[in-house]
Protein backbone atom coordinates (compact mmCIF):
# COMPACT_ATOMS: atom_id res chain seq x y z
CA UNK A 1 0.00 0.00 0.00
CA UNK A 2 1.78 3.50 -1.20
CA UNK A 3 0.13 6.07 1.59
CA UNK A 4 -0.50 9.44 1.02
CA UNK A 5 0.76 11.91 3.06
CA UNK A 6 -0.45 15.28 3.44
CA UNK A 7 0.54 18.36 5.66
CA UNK A 8 -1.83 20.61 6.92
CA UNK A 9 -1.81 23.91 8.95
CA UNK A 10 -4.67 23.06 11.06
CA UNK A 11 -5.96 26.44 11.79
CA UNK A 12 -6.38 26.96 8.05
CA UNK A 13 -7.30 23.82 5.68
CA UNK A 14 -8.36 24.31 1.87
CA UNK A 15 -11.35 23.17 0.92
CA UNK A 16 -9.71 20.74 -1.96
CA UNK A 17 -7.30 19.08 1.21
CA UNK A 18 -10.93 18.62 3.01
CA UNK A 19 -12.28 16.98 -0.33
CA UNK A 20 -8.93 14.95 -0.70
CA UNK A 21 -9.33 13.36 2.59
CA UNK A 22 -12.89 12.93 2.41
CA UNK A 23 -12.80 10.70 -0.66
CA UNK A 24 -10.01 8.50 0.78
CA UNK A 25 -12.41 7.64 3.63
CA UNK A 26 -15.29 7.35 1.87
CA UNK A 27 -13.31 4.43 -0.49
CA UNK A 28 -13.22 2.59 3.04
CA UNK A 29 -9.75 4.09 3.73
CA UNK A 30 -7.87 4.72 6.88
CA UNK A 31 -5.95 7.84 8.20
CA UNK A 32 -3.85 9.05 10.80
CA UNK A 33 -4.58 12.46 12.23
CA UNK A 34 -3.48 15.09 14.39
CA UNK A 35 -6.41 15.93 16.91
CA UNK A 36 -6.35 18.21 20.11
CA UNK A 37 -4.67 16.22 22.33
CA UNK A 38 -2.73 13.33 20.15
CA UNK A 39 -3.11 11.78 16.62
CA UNK A 40 -5.79 9.16 15.89
CA UNK A 41 -6.80 6.69 13.56
CA UNK A 42 -9.61 7.37 10.99
CA UNK A 43 -12.38 5.53 9.17
CA UNK A 44 -15.89 6.23 8.15
CA UNK A 45 -17.70 4.77 11.38
CA UNK A 46 -19.99 2.39 9.29
CA UNK A 47 -17.69 1.04 7.56
CA UNK A 48 -16.76 -2.60 8.32
CA UNK A 49 -13.60 -3.11 6.00
CA UNK A 50 -11.79 0.03 7.60
CA UNK A 51 -12.87 -0.60 11.08
CA UNK A 52 -11.79 -4.13 11.20
CA UNK A 53 -7.91 -2.36 9.93
CA UNK A 54 -8.25 -0.39 12.73
CA UNK A 55 -8.59 -3.03 14.89
CA UNK A 56 -5.85 -5.00 13.17
CA UNK A 57 -3.35 -2.15 13.05
CA UNK A 58 -4.14 -1.39 17.18
CA UNK A 59 -3.89 -5.30 17.43
CA UNK A 60 -7.66 -4.59 20.05
CA UNK A 61 -9.38 -6.66 21.26
CA UNK A 62 -12.54 -6.91 19.13
CA UNK A 63 -15.04 -6.55 22.07
CA UNK A 64 -13.73 -3.11 22.77
CA UNK A 65 -16.11 -0.57 20.77
CA UNK A 66 -14.42 2.32 18.69
CA UNK A 67 -15.72 6.36 20.15
CA UNK A 68 -16.53 8.67 17.89
CA UNK A 69 -16.39 11.90 16.57
CA UNK A 70 -19.50 14.29 14.90
CA UNK A 71 -19.87 17.25 13.41
CA UNK A 72 -22.45 18.51 15.52
CA UNK A 73 -25.52 18.02 17.30
CA UNK A 74 -27.44 17.23 14.37
CA UNK A 75 -25.32 14.13 13.89
CA UNK A 76 -26.07 12.97 17.10
CA UNK A 77 -29.57 13.08 16.65
CA UNK A 78 -29.14 10.26 13.62
CA UNK A 79 -27.80 7.68 15.81
CA UNK A 80 -28.33 8.63 19.31
CA UNK A 81 -31.45 7.81 21.96
CA UNK A 82 -33.05 11.23 22.90
CA UNK A 83 -30.94 13.19 25.17
CA UNK A 84 -31.07 13.75 28.70
CA UNK A 85 -30.63 17.27 30.22
CA UNK A 86 -27.44 15.91 32.01
CA UNK A 87 -26.08 15.86 28.27
CA UNK A 88 -27.52 18.80 27.23
CA UNK A 89 -25.69 20.31 30.02
CA UNK A 90 -22.22 18.62 29.50
CA UNK A 91 -22.53 19.37 25.55
CA UNK A 92 -23.42 22.96 25.97
CA UNK A 93 -20.23 23.55 28.56
CA UNK A 94 -17.32 20.98 27.15
CA UNK A 95 -18.58 20.87 23.03
CA UNK A 96 -16.14 21.05 21.07
CA UNK A 97 -13.85 19.28 23.22
CA UNK A 98 -11.89 16.95 24.44
CA UNK A 99 -15.00 14.95 26.11
CA UNK A 100 -16.59 11.49 25.20
CA UNK A 101 -20.08 11.05 26.35
CA UNK A 102 -21.23 7.45 26.26
CA UNK A 103 -24.83 7.08 25.35
CA UNK A 104 -27.74 5.04 24.28
CA UNK A 105 -27.39 4.53 20.47
CA UNK A 106 -31.03 4.78 18.76
CA UNK A 107 -32.65 1.93 18.09
CA UNK A 108 -31.76 1.68 14.32
CA UNK A 109 -28.03 1.86 14.99
CA UNK A 110 -26.45 -1.50 14.14
CA UNK A 111 -25.82 -3.52 16.93
CA UNK A 112 -22.44 -5.33 15.82
CA UNK A 113 -20.99 -1.40 16.11
CA UNK A 114 -22.31 -0.53 19.90
CA UNK A 115 -21.18 -1.27 23.00
CA UNK A 116 -22.47 -2.83 25.72
CA UNK A 117 -25.81 -2.25 26.70
CA UNK A 118 -25.97 -0.87 23.21
CA UNK A 119 -24.28 2.61 23.81
CA UNK A 120 -21.80 4.97 21.58
CA UNK A 121 -19.28 6.59 22.84
CA UNK A 122 -18.98 10.20 20.97
CA UNK A 123 -17.83 14.09 21.18
CA UNK A 124 -17.83 16.67 18.98
CA UNK A 125 -13.86 17.86 18.41
CA UNK A 126 -12.73 21.31 19.13
CA UNK A 127 -10.18 21.12 15.82
CA UNK A 128 -12.12 22.88 12.87
CA UNK A 129 -11.20 21.13 10.41
CA UNK A 130 -12.39 18.03 11.77
CA UNK A 131 -15.95 18.95 12.01
CA UNK A 132 -15.73 20.40 8.27
CA UNK A 133 -13.99 17.16 7.42
CA UNK A 134 -16.77 15.45 9.32
CA UNK A 135 -19.21 17.49 7.67
CA UNK A 136 -18.20 16.53 4.43
CA UNK A 137 -18.40 12.78 4.40
CA UNK A 138 -21.02 13.19 6.29
CA UNK A 139 -20.89 10.44 8.45
CA UNK A 140 -19.32 9.87 11.89
CA UNK A 141 -15.36 8.96 12.04
CA UNK A 142 -13.61 6.62 14.31
CA UNK A 143 -12.08 8.51 17.08
CA UNK A 144 -9.24 6.17 18.39
CA UNK A 145 -5.61 6.59 19.24
CA UNK A 146 -3.22 6.34 16.67
CA UNK A 147 -1.38 3.07 18.34
CA UNK A 148 -1.20 -0.35 19.58
CA UNK A 149 -3.81 -0.91 22.37
CA UNK A 150 -1.55 -0.45 25.36
CA UNK A 151 1.20 1.50 24.21
CA UNK A 152 1.16 5.16 24.91
CA UNK A 153 -0.48 7.95 22.57
CA UNK A 154 1.59 9.73 19.87
CA UNK A 155 1.91 13.35 19.95
CA UNK A 156 4.77 13.66 17.17
CA UNK A 157 3.95 12.64 13.31
CA UNK A 158 7.64 12.17 12.66
CA UNK A 159 6.39 8.50 15.02
CA UNK A 160 3.25 8.14 13.21
CA UNK A 161 5.19 8.24 9.47
CA UNK A 162 7.45 5.21 10.94
CA UNK A 163 4.44 3.42 12.40
CA UNK A 164 1.86 3.56 9.90
CA UNK A 165 3.52 4.43 6.29
CA UNK A 166 2.28 1.84 3.68
CA UNK A 167 -0.34 0.39 6.68
CA UNK A 168 -2.62 3.30 6.02
CA UNK A 169 -4.19 5.03 3.29
CA UNK A 170 -3.55 8.80 4.48
CA UNK A 171 -1.28 10.95 7.40
CA UNK A 172 -2.33 13.82 7.73
CA UNK A 173 0.85 15.71 9.13
CA UNK A 174 -0.40 18.62 11.29
CA UNK A 175 2.71 18.97 13.58
CA UNK A 176 2.86 18.64 16.67
CA UNK A 177 -0.32 17.95 18.86
CA UNK A 178 -0.70 19.17 22.40
CA UNK A 179 -0.71 16.05 23.93
CA UNK A 180 -1.28 16.53 27.98
CA UNK A 181 -4.18 13.81 28.60
CA UNK A 182 -6.56 12.15 26.17
CA UNK A 183 -10.39 12.99 26.13
CA UNK A 184 -12.55 12.34 29.28
CA UNK A 185 -14.65 9.53 28.86
CA UNK A 186 -18.37 9.79 31.01
CA UNK A 187 -21.08 7.76 30.93
CA UNK A 188 -24.35 9.05 30.66
CA UNK A 189 -26.23 6.20 29.06
CA UNK A 190 -28.04 4.78 32.64
CA UNK A 191 -29.55 6.55 35.80
CA UNK A 192 -26.15 6.96 37.57
CA UNK A 193 -23.27 8.71 35.65
CA UNK A 194 -20.17 7.17 35.59
CA UNK A 195 -16.27 8.69 34.87
CA UNK A 196 -14.31 6.03 33.06
CA UNK A 197 -11.30 7.92 32.46
CA UNK A 198 -10.50 10.71 33.62
CA UNK A 199 -8.75 13.34 31.08
CA UNK A 200 -8.04 16.30 29.91
CA UNK A 201 -11.44 17.55 31.24
CA UNK A 202 -10.90 17.15 35.03
CA UNK A 203 -13.54 15.42 37.09
CA UNK A 204 -14.04 18.61 39.12
CA UNK A 205 -15.38 20.50 36.59
CA UNK A 206 -17.92 17.58 35.85
CA UNK A 207 -18.88 17.49 38.86
CA UNK A 208 -21.75 19.56 38.92
CA UNK A 209 -23.28 18.59 35.89
CA UNK A 210 -23.43 15.14 36.89
CA UNK A 211 -25.34 15.87 40.25
CA UNK A 212 -28.01 16.86 37.74
CA UNK A 213 -28.16 13.12 36.93
CA UNK A 214 -27.73 11.50 40.47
Amino acid sequence: MKTLFVKIEPDSVPDDVIETIAGVLLRDGVMAYPTETFYGLGAVFFSGKAVRRIYRLKARDAGKPLSLIVSGLDMIAEIAAVPTPVFSSLAGEFWPGPLTLVLKASPSFPARLAGPGHTIGVRIPSVPWLRRLVTKVGLPITATSANTSGEGEISDPAEILRIFNDKVEIIVDGGPTPGGKASTIVDISGPTPRILREGAVPAGKLEQYLSEMS
